[in-house]
């Protein structure tokens, strides 16, 4: 096991992760912007660096600084969380040439994973069903092409992407030149990588993705599903697990699908593999993401699992201590993400409590909210034996949650819980399109 972890990164995230180490016995060290000075993620570990000014390229994506820093805190490992460089392969071969520990992927299955349209053409060969799509198209004419050959509508997406962006929905031919130039005007920002590809636009549909961890022995597991499915601009705003559509023989057969199709790529780490289950119970493989997700919370609060000390304790080369047979997936959770409706400072936080309720946040009274980062506060999640207890548990803790001094979402948050589709289980992707 490492005896020292760099955390490249900030917010909750890095919070979370500083709180497995310790609870593991492994020293932390943390970097932080100008912006975030006086920062909780800084205060909480054993050692904080200053790596740059308030824009994330001027420091939590300065690559050299991070490693650098690395190098002489002493740490063996870093921890990318997710965003920032949790996904990008040139960071896991400089940590690996500076003989430092990338806590994920391998680079190479990085940069192979990564590629939406190549990891498709991989998955096929898994028995996984894949939306029909096309491979990378260089011009809005072989778009066109290809758009012809799938049949309209369909889905133009970022071969590099995540997060929602690079991402838009073509009904007709016509609207296509002005899609391509800014789905990949906005995936090169973004990114730094403008190529897209088409898919086939299912609907209506959830989104529903399956939590997996696999070791370098040749171990994996499926934890279960989470579903996604309510979301804002391809934002998701709150996931839940199990998902309400999910029969349990279904569930059952797509996790078992999930574990030989990691088995079958090599892959190694925490992983996601995320599909579109169409109206008649069908699931078709969208991508797989190579980090931890956000919305890793739910999975751990239904089955006991902590999948950050898991990710440490297989990037140290310990293998998995438990098999399939070991999960227990009973009961639900909820989770709803609370984010900024702007810039602020914190003046009063009061966080909901009682069994099986978890607020992860990094914020403290005094925290401001700069306009550099992303715009999530926190995320608080409910556990119960039943989806109708957990479903009056996240009511009530919403209502108890109080963030005074930031404009949040709290309340549509309420809203949505309360809402007679969500409340049967019986919503899809378009949700907020239709509140």
């Amino acid at each position: 096991m490492f005896s020292k972890i760099l955390i490249a990164n900030r917010g909750e995230i890095a919070v979370r992760i500083i709180r497995a180490c310790k609870e593991m016995g492994v020293a932390t060290v943390a970097v932080y912007s100008e912006a975030d000075k006086n920062a909780l993620h800084a205060a909480l570990a054993d050692e904080s660096y200053c790596i740059g000014g308030p824009e994330a390229s001027e420091s939590y994506l300065n690559e050299e600084a991070i490693v650098s820093t690395a190098m002489v805190a002493g740490a063996q490992a870093i921890h990318p969380g997710y965003g920032f460089l949790s996904e990008n392969a040139h960071f896991a071969r400089l940590c690996r040439k500076n003989g430092i520990v990338f806590i994920g992927p391998d680079p190479d299955s990085m940069e192979r994973l990564s590629d939406k349209a190549v990891l498709k053409e991989l998955i096929k060969t898994t028995g996984l069903s894949v939306i029909p799509g096309s491979k990378a198209v260089a011009s809005a004419g072989e778009a066109k092409a290809a758009a012809a050959r799938i049949g309209y509508p369909v889905m133009l997406k970022a071969c590099a992407g995540g997060g929602g962006r690079g991402i838009r929905l073509i009904r007709t031919e016509d609207e296509l030149d002005e899609a391509y130039h800014q789905a990949t005007s906005e995936a090169l920002s973004a990114f730094g990588d403008g190529s897209v590809y088409l898919e086939k636009y299912i609907f209506p549909a959830r989104h529903v993705e399956l939590q997996i961890l696999a070791d370098e022995q040749g171990h994996a597991v499926c934890l279960g599903d989470r579903d996604c499915s309510l979301q804002r601009r391809n934002q998701k705003l709150l996931e839940e697990t199990p998902s309400p559509a999910v029969d349990e023989y279904r569930r059952r057969r797509i996790m078992e699908l999930a574990v030989d199709a990691v088995k079958k790529i090599g892959y190694v780490g925490a992983g996601t593999l995320e599909f579109l289950l169409d109206g008649e119970g069908n699931f078709w493989f969208m991508e797989m993401n190579v980090r931890l997700q956000v919305e890793h919370c739910v999975t751990e609060m239904l089955t006991g699992f902590d999948l950050v000390k898991w990710q440490i304790r297989i990037a140290a080369g310990i293998p998995l201590d438990f098999t399939q047979e070991d999960i227990r997936m009973k009961g639900s959770a909820i989770e709803c993400r609370i984010n900024a409706g702007s810039c602020g400072t914190l003046k009063m936080l009061h966080v909901p409590g009682g069994p099986s309720v978890r607020f992860e946040s990094s914020l403290v009274e005094g925290t401001t909210v700069s306009p550099y980062y992303d715009s999530l506060l926190g995320k608080l999640i409910v556990y119960a034996k039943t989806r109708e207890e957990t479903l009056r548990k996240i009511r009530a803790s919403l209502c108890e949650l109080v963030i005074d001094g930031i404009p949040t979402n709290i309340e549509e948050q309420l809203q949505i819980v309360e809402d007679d589709r969500f409340v049967s289980g019986e919503y899809d992707l378009t949700f907020m399109g239709n509140r």
